[in-house]
């Protein structure tokens, strides 16, 4: 399912003001990934915050790392003017923090430029996931790392099915299964690729609730499938009476698988050097 990159754009610009009241399960996961450098030794000089949004994750690592020069990057122009508003005069001073509105599938940066490439739920809003994790690999300094957190196809599933029974079009973003993500980084030649994921339940009083939370986030279905023009209310409504089937407790779960992923930049092919596979060590001679 093709993301309308141009959607995604308005979509997170539109929800640039309230996204951070709204941004709970978002920030317990940056969080969280925040928390696995403490077992990691690395000193980046640079740093690609890539999906930075309005910059929560930005700030806590340039709070981590003080010496390091931060890339804030994200698609959606007004995301990063905000996170700009919250960055202190001293880091500006001292051009700690720099913003870059771009696409992550094409990143406008040179080869081998980073040290670290930190991405925090932003990998759900590419089309290419290989073109992608090749980027990040490309602008990566020998030796340097990627850092990432994304929805595995658990995320939001009493949605998605409470939609399925209502109609046939998409209203549920398409997410990629942790293993094909490994696959995938194996396929960009990434080094020591390392994969998990934790799940999480958030809770509303009706379906409603959730459904303002995710538009003030800006997570609206954006892919090329989606339905056009306005809901009516009656879908609506068979929307909501679906979704009471997961009621327990007097709540409405909404489930969230996240995936947490880590990898270091490829391994430089030494001159003179050549890989063969144990099937071509094997091989019989003609």
């Amino acid at each position: 399912m093709k993301i309308d990159k141009h959607q995604t754009q308005r979509s997170f610009a539109r929800a640039a003001e309230q996204y951070d009241a709204a941004a709970v399960l978002q920030r317990e996961v940056g969080n969280r990934l925040l928390e696995r450098l403490d077992y990691i030794r690395v000193n980046p000089a640079t740093i690609l915050d890539v999906g930075a949004g309005t910059g929560y994750c930005t700030a806590l690592l340039q709070k981590k790392y003080p010496k390091a020069h931060i890339l804030a990057l994200d698609i959606a122009q007004a995301m990063l003017l905000h996170a700009r508003s919250k960055t202190s005069w001293w880091s500006r001073l001292r051009n700690k923090t720099d913003y870059v509105c771009a696409d992550a599938e094409t990143l406008p940066l040179a080869d081998h430029c980073v040290d670290m490439v930190f991405s925090n739920l932003t990998l759900q809003w590419v089309n290419d996931l290989d073109t992608t994790l090749r980027e990040f690999a490309r602008v990566l300094r020998p030796g340097g790392m990627i850092l990432f957190s994304t929805f595995g196809p658990d995320t939001l599933m009493e949605l998605r099915e409470a939609w399925q029974a209502v109609d046939a079009f998409t209203h549920v973003n398409a997410f990629i299964d942790l293993h094909d993500i490994g696959d995938t980084m194996m396929r960009v030649r990434l080094a020591e690729p390392v994969m998990d994921a934790e799940r999480f339940t958030l809770t509303y009083p009706d379906v409603y609730s959730l459904m303002r939370e995710l538009k003030a986030i800006g997570a609206h279905n954006v892919t090329h499938e989606r339905a056009r023009g306005l809901t009516g209310k009656t879908r609506i409504r068979r929307v909501e009476q679906e979704y009471e089937r997961f009621r327990h407790a007097d709540v409405l779960p909404a489930s969230y698988e996240v995936v947490y992923g880590h990898a270091w930049a490829p391994v430089q092919q030494q001159p003179g050097v050549v890989n063969i596979t144990l099937e071509q060590i094997h091989k019989p001679v003609a």
